[in-house]
């Protein structure tokens, strides 16, 4: 994971929302608004992503390498929830 390219989406969706919240107070079209909120969801996704592979190649394969079994349960789990958060 890059940092930087996480926060660059990040402040990316930031910006688009705002851009979302004026056309919505225009009364801009709404498949316009829709398309823009896809394009924010997306960035979302991706810093999410970003987000998932660090974590899994930094702090869970370390989690992972351990002898500490119930450590190792809880990284599973954490990852698990995010995941099955993600699906909703």
């Amino acid at each position: 994971m890059t940092k930087s390219k996480t926060i660059v989406n990040f402040k990316k969706a930031q910006s688009l929302l705002a851009k979302i919240m004026k056309m919505v107070e225009d009364n801009e079209y709404c498949i316009d608004i829709m398309q823009q909120n896809l394009a924010v969801v997306g960035l979302l996704k991706s810093a999410h992503q970003m987000l998932m592979e660090g974590h899994l190649n930094t702090c869970f394969k370390k989690a992972m390498q351990t002898k500490n079994e119930k450590r190792k349960q809880e990284m599973t789990q954490e990852i698990l929830k995010v995941t099955k958060l993600f699906n909703k």
